[in-house]
Order: C-alpha cells, then structure tokens, then sequence
C-alpha cells in the first residue's frame, strides 16, 4: 500500500493533454450525490511502439470526465466526431455498481479546446481555441 503523505510533494505531477476525436454526443450525468457532470469519451490514434508494434488495434479510448461550470459547458458544445484537445489529469473514481464496488480511472477535464469540428453533418470545419 502506498502512504500517501509521502507520495505527495512538489516532485508529483499529474497532468496529460490528448488530442482526439469525440465519440459519441458528451453527457451530461448527475450523480448520486448531486453532483453534475459532462462525460465523454475520446479517441486517440495509437503511435507506433516497442508495445503497439505488433497490435493491430489502430487506437485507444479513454473516458473523460468535466466537472467545473466553464469546462461542462465546454464540453457539451462538442458532438461526435468533432477532433478536440483536452487538458487535465488522471483521477480514479470509485463507485458502487449493483452490490459491489468499482473503480475506473478518467481524465478529469481542466481545459481544453476545439480543433477541428466533424464534417458531413451539416457543419463546417473550423478551428478555434476556446480555452
């Protein structure tokens, strides 16, 4: 087990950015205990790897999740498809699934922007930095 009073510290760091594609329409969950937040799930193109080398898996997935006002909003304006940069850091969430208890590890958005919006639905391509 880890203590974690001693893994904490100036020399800790947490923070990752990934670039990607939306996939599927963010949602927006309320929480048991109230709490209001925007899901998404964003896909990222696998780079080639001593690991991935042999994989024939094109990509990865990772689940998101937007808990301030600012970044909630944010992320309900994209939509499916639309390719995205997210900043923020890796949180595991416990929670409670039937009887038992589960845990998942998300990246919890802190900021982020559109790149480019998904074509063929009746939208422009468009870049803008929205924070």
């Amino acid at each position: 087990m880890v203590d974690v009073e001693q893994s904490e510290g100036p020399d800790t760091v947490n923070e990752v950015t990934l670039r990607g594609r939306v996939s599927g329409e963010p949602q927006q969950r309320e929480l048991p205990s109230g709490t209001v937040l925007v899901a998404f799930r964003l896909v990222l193109a696998r780079e080639r790897t001593p690991m991935t080398a042999a994989s024939k898996q094109p990509s990865d997935w990772i689940e998101c999740a937007a808990w301030g006002a600012r970044v909630r909003k944010q992320a309900q304006s994209w939509h499916d498809g639309d390719q995205v940069e997210v900043r923020g850091s890796l949180r595991r969430r416990f929670f409670r699934a039937g009887e038992q208890g589960r845990s998942s590890v998300e990246v919890e958005m802190l900021g982020g922007r559109l790149v480019r919006r998904a074509t063929g639905r009746g939208r422009e391509s468009v870049r803008a930095a929205t924070g």
